[in-house]
C-alpha cells in the first residue's frame, strides 16, 4: 500500500549535494510519500547537510532543534553526519550516508516507525570505491530544465582546511557509459542544461583509467541543438594535464566557455600550508592558456581570507592576483577552522585581521565592472531560471554570464537572441531581438514530476 505520509526536504551546500537531494526526493515520491514545501505540515524532515563552513553546519543544527521542538521525525544526510557521525546533536537520529542515498526509503520507513537507522558505508565494486548510488535512480529536479550529474565523488587531495574530504573521501568515478546514459535520459525528459559536478571534476577518471576530456567528448556527442553543458569546479593540478583538450571542448558551441578554478590564495607559502599541491604559477598557467585559447572565457575562482599563518605580504599577493585578472565571479570566504582538520590546530590570524582582509578584498572586487563593455552586444542565451526577485527570467550566454530578460513563458527553455541594454556588477540585461528562439528539446517534465519510469518496490 502506498504511504500518504509527507516529507520536507532541505538541502544546504554544493551542486553535488543538491543532486543527492533530488535523487532522494525522487525515490521517496516514487514510493508514495508526499514531498511538501511547507515544513511544519510534514511528518518527517530530511535534512541534507553541508560541512564546508561553520555557518552551513549551524543552519543544519538549528533545523534539527526546530524539528525536535515540533516533534517531527528526522533523517539526517549529507556531509556533516558522514564526516562526524558521533556529533552530539545527531545522537540517536537516523542517518543516510552520502554513498547510501539509494536506501533513503528504507531509512525513512524505519524512522517513521520510531526506529533509528544509520547507513554510512561506501559503495564498492570488486574492492574499488565507486562514484556512489546508481545514476538511473528516480529523481525530482528542482528545476525541470537543469540536470545535475555528479561525475565522481571525493578527491585526490588532502587540503588542510577541508572537512568535506572526511565525508566524501577518496576519488570514486562513475564509468563514462553510465554518465552518457544519464545525460541522454535527461535530454529525452526535456532538460536543456546539464551541470557536471564533483568535489574536483579535473581528477575525474584517474581511479578508473579514463580522463575528463575523454568523458567530455563523449558527452558533447549527446548534446542536442538548443542545449548546453556546464563543466564543474576543478582544482588546478589535474586540469593542467588537459589544458589543450579542455580549450577545444570549451570552444564547442554547446559547452559553456566557463570554468570554476579555485585558487584559494595568491601566496605560495599559504598554498603550501593549505597542502593545495600547486603554486600560483600553475594557476596562472591554467588561466592564461584558457584565456588565450578560448577568447572571452569566464574563469570563476575562490579565495580564503585569514588562513592560519597568512601574513600581510601573503594577503597582498592575493590582492595582486585579483587586481590582475579581475575575476568576474569571485567567492570570498573567511577562514573557519573545521573540527578535526589540520588547519584547526594551526596558529590563527587575529579575527579583526581576518575581517579587515575580507573587507579589503570585497572592496577590490566591487571596484571593477566586468560587463560594462558588453552593452550593445547581440548575444544568444539559453533561458532556464527565474531571477531571485522573481521579476525576470534568467538566461546564460556562451560565457555563462547571467542575462536577465522580461518574463515571457514562451521563452523558458529556449535559445533566444538578445541585445544587451545595460550591465550590473553580476549580470547583463537584455531585450529580445529577432524570433523567439528554438524550441526546447522535448517538453520538460512538470515541476515536481519524477524523472525515469521507476516505481520503487520492496
Amino acid at each position: 500500500m502506498l504511504s500518504t505520509q509527507s516529507i520536507w526536504i532541505k538541502t544546504w551546500g554544493c551542486a553535488h549535494n543538491n543532486s543527492d537531494g533530488e535523487y532522494m526526493a525522487g525515490q521517496l515520491a516514487s514510493f508514495g510519500y508526499k514531498i511538501v514545501d511547507q515544513k511544519y505540515e510534514a511528518d518527517l524532515w530530511l535534512l541534507n547537510s553541508c560541512t564546508v563552513k561553520s555557518p552551513a553546519e549551524d543552519h543544519f543544527r538549528n533545523a534539527i532543534i526546530d524539528a525536535q521542538k515540533h516533534s517531527k521525525h528526522i533523517v539526517v544526510t549529507g556531509c556533516v553526519p558522514q564526516a562526524a557521525p558521533k556529533n552530539n546533536y545527531i545522537k540517536g537520529l537516523s542517518v543516510v550516508g552520502v554513498q547510501q542515498i539509494d536506501r533513503v526509503v528504507e531509512v525513512v520507513e524505519e524512522t517513521l516507525k520510531g526506529h533509528s537507522v544509520r547507513l554510512l558505508g561506501q559503495k564498492k565494486l570488486s574492492g574499488r570505491k565507486t562514484g556512489g548510488a546508481p545514476l538511473d535512480l528516480p529523481k525530482i529536479r528542482k528545476n525541470p530544465l537543469i540536470e545535475i550529474i555528479a561525475v565522481n565523488t571525493g578527491c585526490l587531495n588532502q587540503c588542510t582546511y577541508c572537512k568535506t574530504k572526511h565525508a566524501r573521501g577518496d576519488l570514486g568515478s562513475y564509468p563514462p557509459e553510465e554518465l552518457v546514459a544519464r545525460a541522454k535520459q535527461s535530454f529525452e525528459e526535456g532538460v536543456c542544461e546539464i551541470w557536471l559536478t564533483s568535489e574536483d571534476t579535473g581528477a575525474y577518471g584517474k581511479d578508473i583509467g579514463v580522463s575528463l576530456p575523454e568523458l567530455l567528448w563523449k558527452l558533447v556527442e549527446t548534446i542536442p541543438e538548443g542545449a548546453m553543458l556546464r563543466v564543474g569546479m576543478t582544482n588546478p593540478p589535474y586540469i593542467l594535464e588537459h589544458l589543450q583538450e579542455m580549450a577545444k571542448i570549451l570552444q564547442h558551441p554547446r559547452v559553456y566557455a566557463f570554468l570554476h578554478v579555485p585558487v584559494q590564495a595568491g601566496s605560495d607559502s599559504v598554498l603550501m600550508d593549505m597542502k593545495r599541491e600547486y603554486c600560483v604559477a600553475d594557476f596562472r598557467r591554467v588561466v592564461d592558456f584558457l584565456k588565450e585559447m578560448v577568447p572571452g572565457i569566464t574563469i570563476a575562482t575562490d579565495v580564503i581570507c585569514g588562513f592560519p599563518r597568512e601574513t600581510d605580504e601573503d594577503f597582498e599577493e592575493t590582492l595582486d592576483l585579483v587586481r590582475e585578472y579581475k575575476f568576474p565571479s569571485l567567492f570570498i570566504n573567511q577562514f573557519f577552522p573545521r573540527p578535526g582538520t589540520p588547519a584547526a590546530k594551526m596558529p590563527r590570524v587575529l579575527p579583526q585581521q581576518v575581517k579587515k582582509r575580507t573587507k579589503a578584498i570585497s572592496e577590490l572586487f566591487q571596484s571593477y565592472r566586468p560587463y560594462n563593455h558588453k552593452v550593445g552586444e547581440r548575444q544568444q542565451i539559453l533561458v532556464t531560471e527565474i531571477s531571485f526577485d522573481e521579476k525576470h527570467y534568467v538566461g546564460h550566454n556562451k560565457f555563462y554570464e547571467q542575462v536577465i530578460i522580461p518574463m515571457d513563458e514562451q521563452l523558458m527553455g529556449k535559445m533566444v537572441d538578445v541585445e544587451i541594454i545595460s550591465a550590473g556588477k553580476h549580470y547583463l540585461e537584455g531585450k529580445i531581438v529577432g524570433d523567439l528562439g528554438s524550441p526546447s528539446i522535448n517538453a520538460p517534465l512538470a515541476k515536481g514530476a519524477i524523472s525515469g519510469n521507476h516505481v520503487c518496490t520492496h
